[in-house]
C-alpha cells in the first residue's frame, strides 16, 4: 500500500512529463534519472509505438530499455491505427500501474497532442458530415492533396505540420474538424479539461539552436550507418505499403524513394536532415502554447547530469515520490 504526500495536490498522485523537441536528450535524461530514482517511463511518441521500425523512430537502445522499463513502445504493427485517444487510455492504465507498483511515473516524449490528450482529455471528435466531405474530396479530385494541405496550412497550421501532405484521409478530416467547429484541432474547444488529474511536474528539455540542429544532424547520419534504408526495405518486404502513416514518418518516406530509385542516398539524407529541423521548429511553436512547462537547457544545465540533478531536486521539493506506509 502506497500513500502520498498531502502537500502534493489534495489527493492527486504524482506525474512527471519529459517533453521538448526531438534530439534534446529526453530518454538519456529519463534513464539517468532512473538510476536515482524508482521511475518508470511511459512513452509519449507517435513513431515508436509501431514495432519493426527501430533506427527511424530513434526509440530507446536495448540497454537503455533495460535499465529502466518503458511502457507504450512495439505497441502497434505499422499497418495498425494508433492516435491520441487510445494513448490517453493506455497511457493513463500505464501510469496507474506503475503507481501501483509504488514507482514513479514519468512520460517521455515529443508528441505534444499525446501529452496534451493525456492531460486534459479529449471530447469526442464530432461525427462525419457528409457534404463538408463530399466537397473536399472533389478538390481532392481536382486538385490533388497537396491543394487541400495547403487549405489545412492556412487554417489549421499544427495540423498541416502533423499531418504528411500526401496523406488525404487525415487532411480531409482535420479539414472537416475545423469547418463544422470553426476551430483548429488544438484549440481549447476539443479538451475536455484544464487542469490534470495529477501532482504534475512538467519539464521541457530544451538546446540552442544551432546546437540543437547539429546534433539532429548527426543523428540522421547514424541512422544511416545503422542501416535505415535496410530497415526500411524489410518494412517493405514484409507488405507494409509506403502510403501507411506510419511508413510517411521522416526516413522512412525517403528511403522508401532511395528503394524505388526516385531518390539519391544523398539527397535523402539532406531532405531528413531538412525535415527534421522542420519537426523540431513545430515542435517548439506548440510546446510554447502549453502552460506550466519549466524549461530547462541541457547545455546551461551542464549537460545531462546537470539536467537530471534539477529535476531530481524538483521531484524532491514536490514531495512526488510515493510513500510505503
Amino acid at each position: 500500500m502506497f500513500r502520498y504526500h498531502k502537500n502534493m495536490g489534495g489527493s492527486k498522485p504524482p506525474l512527471v512529463v519529459l517533453t521538448g523537441p526531438t534530439g534534446a536528450g529526453k530518454t538519456e535524461v529519463a534513464v539517468r534519472l532512473a538510476s536515482r530514482l524508482p521511475v518508470e517511463v511511459v512513452s509519449a511518441d507517435s513513431r515508436q509505438v509501431y514495432r519493426g521500425m527501430d533506427i527511424g523512430t530513434a526509440k530507446p537502445s536495448r540497454e537503455q530499455r533495460e535499465a529502466v522499463a518503458h511502457h507504450l513502445i512495439d505497441v502497434v504493427r505499422p499497418d495498425e491505427h494508433y492516435n491520441a485517444a487510445r494513448f490517453r487510455v493506455e497511457a493513463r492504465q500505464a501510469i496507474a500501474d506503475i503507481l501501483g507498483r509504488g514507482r514513479l511515473a514519468m512520460v517521455v516524449g515529443g508528441t505534444g497532442l499525446y501529452i496534451r490528450a493525456l492531460l486534459r482529455g479529449l471530447l469526442p471528435a464530432p461525427p462525419a458530415n457528409a457534404a463538408v466531405r463530399r466537397e473536399l474530396r472533389e478538390v481532392l479530385r481536382r486538385e490533388g492533396p497537396e491543394a487541400l494541405h495547403a487549405r489545412l496550412k492556412e487554417v489549421d497550421p499544427e495540423a498541416a505540420g502533423r499531418i504528411h501532405p500526401r496523406d488525404p484521409v487525415r487532411i480531409i478530416r482535420a479539414l472537416e474538424i475545423q469547418r463544422v467547429t470553426g476551430a483548429p484541432l488544438g484549440a481549447p474547444s476539443h479538451w475536455r479539461q484544464s487542469r490534470p488529474d495529477w501532482a504534475l511536474l512538467l519539464v521541457g528539455l530544451t538546446r540552442p539552436r544551432p546546437s540543437l540542429y547539429e546534433a539532429l544532424g548527426e543523428r540522421v547520419d547514424r541512422m544511416v550507418e545503422r542501416g535505415l534504408q535496410e530497415e526500411t526495405q524489410r518494412l517493405l518486404a514484409a507488405g507494409y505499403d509506403p502510403s501507411l502513416p506510419a511508413m510517411q514518418g521522416i526516413g522512412y518516406r525517403q528511403f522508401v524513394k532511395v528503394i524505388h530509385g526516385e531518390l539519391s542516398q544523398a539527397r535523402a539524407i539532406h531532405e531528413m536532415k531538412r525535415d527534421t529541423r522542420q519537426y523540431a521548429k513545430r515542435q517548439w511553436t506548440w510546446f510554447a502554447r502549453e502552460p506550466g512547462i519549466r524549461w530547462v537547457d541541457v547545455e546551461a544545465a551542464g549537460g545531462h547530469d546537470g539536467v537530471v540533478e534539477q529535476v531530481e531536486k524538483w521531484i524532491i521539493q514536490e514531495k512526488l515520490l510515493p510513500l510505503e506506509g
